[in-house]
């Protein structure tokens, strides 16, 4: 019944969150690199590269692109396992850590910016209503 209304407005948003996104993320990140950085950071156990095919839902080929244009800006560094040379663990740089930082609260002040053009129940309200629509 409101289908066309729904996509219409998710249409919009997710317009606008991208267009913000990558205008204040640039030139140093973009959001997927945010998401990355955040994956590698929040985990407690190293990670290898083919670690991040299943949570960023993608190829080999794809996760070693972005990590090759992560690497090149400085933002990770990939370090070969001492002990089995074949192994190769994923590292945030400093850099990598600043920018992650960056790209928080870039993304915590367009969030904290919409929200609160609507009462806090209200939030609550729509929080609720998108747990429902994504589960």
């Amino acid at each position: 019944m409101y289908s066309g209304e729904f996509a219409k407005l998710w249409t919009k948003l997710s317009k606008d969150w991208k267009e913000h996104m990558e205008t204040e993320l640039a030139p140093g990140l973009t959001e997927g690199q945010l998401h990355v950085l955040e994956l590698l950071l929040g985990s407690e156990e190293r990670k290898k590269p083919s670690d991040l095919n299943d949570v960023l839902n993608t190829t080999p080929a794809a996760v070693t692109t972005l990590l090759d244009r992560m690497e090149k800006n400085e933002l990770i560094e990939r370090v070969r396992d001492e002990k089995d040379r074949r192994i190769v663990w994923v590292h945030v740089t400093e850099k990598g850590k600043a920018e992650c930082e960056r790209g928080v609260r870039v993304r915590e002040e367009y969030l904290n910016n919409a929200l609160n053009r609507i009462s806090a129940h209200n939030q609550k309200l729509l929080m609720y209503l998108l747990d429902k629509i994504a589960n």
